[in-house]
């Protein structure tokens, strides 16, 4: 589940339905209130996609100002692995990602490589931008730690769930997940390969097996409507289900959010497989100054 829609300055959003505290901010774009053109139509966020750099650079500025970021999001080249990069102590960071951390990430491009992030104070934003990979956020429940994963299934595959959570360096019966908008169930045709690379995967069982459904027999039970129906072989995959399967052995047991469909819903969301050139949303995650005592 999302809050009602959000809207600042042109830039449009959703928020998480989760118990965070109020101190843990978090928001994920929408695709409509900025500036680029077709196919990137307007607010995307992404520097890598062949938009006009000076839209995305409008485009990120507005999104700062309009959700009051209190330093530019700490924008990651995505690779699909299970790096993470800790924003605060500088952990996994390169010379100039250090450099660019104590200056509150500044203007600057793409840092990274990496897909995923934590913070552990106020300031640093954790930034994932996704166009049907799955953008999973985590905080604590005393809200002193969040982080965020840039999780399609070849980051699930390869531990950046995982990952994410050990970089937090919290109980995982202390963390909050939230799933933010991906491509949906009926719609993420994928290969027998993916399904062997989950089920191969440590302490796999029924849950994962049932997270892939044939391809030929979902478009039966579906009307003939499910997304690549002619591929011999192949399955249609849950990644909600893949991630809270990810999460439940880890001991992350509040997982909340999941349910949207980034390929279906065209007028909200950015779909690579729809569309193949297209932008970038962003999900985002900070820390504000809580209140004192």
């Amino acid at each position: 589940m999302v809050s009602a829609v959000a809207a600042a300055e042109g830039c449009r959003w959703i928020t998480p339905e989760w118990p965070a505290p109020a101190w843990v901010r978090a928001l994920s774009t929408l695709r409509t209130g900025g500036v680029s053109r077709p196919p990137y139509a307007s607010l995307n966020l992404g520097a890598l996609v062949e938009d006009d750099p000076a839209a995305v650079a409008q485009n990120r500025r507005a999104l700062k100002v309009a959700a009051r970021l209190p330093q530019e999001p700490a924008w990651l080249t995505q690779v699909h692995g299970n790096c993470i990069r800790d924003l605060t102590s500088g952990e996994g960071l390169s010379p100039a990602d250090r450099t660019a951390a104590a200056g509150g990430w500044g203007t600057a491009s793409e840092r990274g490589p990496a897909d995923g992030a934590v913070a552990r104070q106020p300031g640093p934003v954790c930034a994932i931008l996704t166009a049907d990979c799955l953008p999973v956020l985590f905080t604590t429940e005393a809200g002193d730690r969040v982080g965020a994963a840039h999780a399609g299934w070849r980051g699930l595959a390869c531990g950046v769930l995982e990952a994410t959570v050990a970089a937090l360096e919290s109980s995982p019966g202390e963390l909050l997940a939230w799933l933010g908008p991906a491509i949906g169930p009926l719609k993420f045709e994928v290969g027998a390969e993916v399904r062997d690379a989950f089920l191969r995967a440590p302490g796999a069982g029924k849950a994962d097996d049932a997270a892939f459904v044939p391809s030929a027999r979902a478009a039966h039970a579906g009307g003939g409507e499910a997304a690549g129906m002619g591929v011999s072989g192949g399955y249609l995959a849950d990644l909600y289900a893949l991630a809270r399967c990810r999460l439940s052995r880890l001991g992350v047991e509040r997982v909340y959010g999941g349910g949207e469909c980034t390929f279906t819903d065209a007028e909200r969301y950015f779909s690579h497989r729809r569309d193949g050139r297209t932008g970038r949303q962003a999900t985002l995650i900070w820390l504000e100054d809580p209140p004192r005592r």
